[in-house]
């Protein structure tokens, strides 16, 4: 050993102490190993230092005629306990962490709290020769009287352990304790914080969350719940309302294939009747966009069924119109136009069906008419490396074939009938004159173009590659450097 070290042990081993202090500061938590392997060789030196110099932590301390020393020497035969202390608990929570993950932090920190423990009544044993006995015996009354007055934190405690055992959810989880709704932040030794999907902070209790009914979202993975509630008249027929749900259900792409969605009806009043449509995503991020798409598509199929939802002032029945001249009141384009004109254009709609599988318009097309879908699914299929994809789902109320009618351009995509369609259909003798006349529907119809454009183009185009950073660095990873 080095001379400085023999001549000055106690000024070296406090001098390891802050530099102990120092390096588990300065480290990077993203190098944890390292941080692990500098305290082992500090402790490793620390121990070298005092059993060199007579100072065993087994042993009450040196230097008894000396008192100063013997102050000293003491102190630092306790630091050596707490330091091997800390240094067991580091190891073994490194080891635990490779493991469990951060699941199992909870118990970490209860075998921390024992390890501590145990190392303190063994100073107080060896380095102040203090009789045990009475010390545990004295702290069990303490402990007890302890325990009676925070029953209900140790409650809180054991609860956590009991969770973190069991793992009904870890960290990340989406999950529901008694109603409340949230993804799992941290789980300690009182509670279970949750982030709601409102962005705010719920704190449960762990004996609260260890009796609670608990619902975890993320298991199985990849795969997460829905459901939409409709309450329709109760004088549509029920076949007619379920085909229709069964078609807004196809027509929502986020929804997963297996587990299928379904319909079911779920009860009946004189007032009306509610049906629930229930499937699955594959993000929990998805869940709220994929609803409110649901109940749209839900909406405009029950509509172009002829059924409508229930409101507070439903009651006077509607006049009876034609099919064509209601779908031109429930277009987004032709809305717009005034009542003899929508009783005019409908006369000159005429109606087409197709059946699953149809094709209705084929990419390279020119189309010489326009469509309104009235009813069904139509599925947009694109092509990109000589395989078609679909790109996306139309519904009732959406227009097919506007490139030939504004611009005299092929169809970009091709449109089939994923489910039984019906569509109107209006030449384009027809609606030229009608779109120089009414500016604003070519507009509309020329927005819509556009925006179709983009999304193909934006679906068929190879992503940039981003290029590869070249430099020493990297020159040694490529050859296993």
């Amino acid at each position: 050993m080095p001379s400085f070290i023999a001549d000055h042990p106690m000024l070296c081993a406090m001098a390891l102490i802050l530099i102990d202090i120092a390096v588990w500061r300065l480290i990077s938590p993203s190098l944890a190993n390292w941080k692990l392997a500098a305290r082992l060789v500090i402790f490793a030196v620390f121990s070298a230092v005092l059993f060199n110099d007579g100072m065993n932590p087994m042993q009450a301390a040196p230097y008894a005629d000396d008192t100063t020393l013997h102050l000293a020497a003491t102190a630092l035969q306790i630091g050596w306990w707490l330091f091997a202390a800390r240094t067991l608990t580091v190891l073994l929570g490194a080891v635990m962490m490779q493991r469990v993950g951060h699941t199992g932090r909870l118990l970490q920190d209860l075998m921390g709290a024992v390890i501590f423990l145990i190392a303190i009544i063994a100073a107080m044993a060896y380095v102040l020769d203090l009789p045990v006995k009475g010390v545990l015996a004295t702290s069990g009354a303490v402990a007890i009287i302890v325990g009676l007055a925070l029953q209900s934190t140790l409650s809180d405690v054991f609860s956590g352990i009991v969770l973190n055992t069991t793992k009904p959810y870890q960290i990340d989880d989406w999950i529901s304790i008694d109603g409340t709704e949230g993804r799992v932040t941290d789980i300690d030794w009182r509670a279970t914080r949750l982030q709601t999907s409102q962005g705010s902070l719920a704190v449960i209790p762990n004996s609260l969350a260890a009796k609670a009914k608990i619902i975890n979202f993320s298991r199985p993975a990849d795969m997460f719940g829905l459901a939409v509630s409709l309450q329709v008249s109760p004088h549509a027929r029920p076949q007619t309302v379920i085909e229709a749900l069964e078609r807004a259900m196809q027509g929502c792409r986020p929804l997963l294939a297996q587990p299928a969605p379904s319909v079911a009806f779920k009860a009946s009043t004189s007032g009306g009747v509610e049906y629930e449509i229930s499937g699955f995503v594959p993000a929990m991020g998805l869940k709220r966009e994929t609803r409110n798409l649901l109940y749209d598509l839900a909406y405009r199929h029950l509509q172009a069924a002829g059924v409508g939802l229930l409101s507070a002032t439903e009651g006077s029945t509607p006049p009876a119109v034609s099919g064509a001249r209601a779908l031109l009141e429930r277009s987004s384009i032709f809305s717009t136009l005034r009542q003899e004109e929508k009783d005019t254009f409908s006369q000159n709609m005429t109606l087409h069906t197709y059946r699953a599988g149809e094709m209705i318009l084929a990419a390279g097309e020119v189309s010489d008419h326009l469509f309104i879908i009235e009813s069904g699914v139509v599925s947009v299929l694109l092509i990109k490396d000589g395989h078609k994809f679909e790109a996306g789902r139309m519904g009732p109320g959406e227009v097919i074939g506007e490139s030939g009618i504004l611009s005299d351009q092929a169809a970009l995509a091709d449109f089939s009938a994923k489910t039984y369609c019906t569509l109107y259909r209006i030449e384009n003798e027809y609606l030229k004159p009608c779109l120089d006349a009414r500016h604003d529907i070519g507009e509309a119809m020329k927005a819509l173009l556009d925006f179709r454009r983009h999304a193909a183009q934006a679906l068929t185009e190879d992503a940039p590659v981003v290029p590869v950073k070249k430099g020493f660095i990297q020159w040694l990873r490529n050859r296993g450097l």
